[in-house]
């Protein structure tokens, strides 16, 4: 869906990206994302049909760009395979330090369409089961005893630290990273 939007589609998918995170799915109504987008109600469906679509084709957009944007990093951080590891963390840090951090999107959404049936909830779980999937690969390469143990375990510290980050703890993510790093010497 997303590679054949129009022009308008996209205005539409870009301003409801910035107001769903910004503002939450429920407080933004189609017709502020029209407006935003300089389109009319009829144009915003025409291009994803509902809400309910819309908000899926948002955090489809959101998961392909965090994924992107992590394994860059990762790749990037040019470190051992164990310390790969450990740059997810160094990867969320930076993440969160932008400015308009506001929690983790899919967080977010999820505690907004908790039903199982919302077509966005399968996005989140997917999102979240990758996240996890990577992180077992990564143990994988290092040659982690266990890796879908640890994956486990590590995901927890990430998740945990995003949401505390989120909630205004300090440093979430350098203790996570931490005891990450303490869960790899043992």
């Amino acid at each position: 869906m997303l590679e054949k939007l129009t022009p308008a589609g996209r205005r539409v998918l870009d301003v409801a990206a910035e107001l769903f995170y910004r503002q939450g799915i429920h407080a933004v109504g189609v017709e502020a994302i029209a407006a935003g987008a300089g389109v009319t109600k009829k144009t915003l469906y025409a291009c994803f049909g509902s809400k309910d679509q819309l908000v899926t084709a948002y955090l489809v957009e959101r998961d392909q760009r965090w994924r992107a944007w992590l394994q860059r990093w990762v790749v990037e951080s040019a470190a051992p395979p164990r310390e790969k590891l450990l740059a997810v963390f160094d990867a969320l840090d930076a993440w969160m330090d932008r400015a308009d951090f506001r929690g983790c999107g899919f967080v977010n959404a999820l505690a907004e369409t908790p039903d199982p049936e919302h077509p966005a909830h399968a996005v989140i779980i997917g999102q979240k089961r990758w996240m996890r999937q990577y992180f077992e690969e990564l143990a994988a390469a290092a040659g982690l005893a266990g890796p879908a143990d640890f994956a486990d375990g590590v995901l927890l510290l990430y998740e945990g630290a995003t949401v505390a980050a989120s909630a205004g703890f300090p440093d979430a993510v350098r203790k996570a990273r931490r005891t990450a790093e303490i869960l790899l010497k043992a």
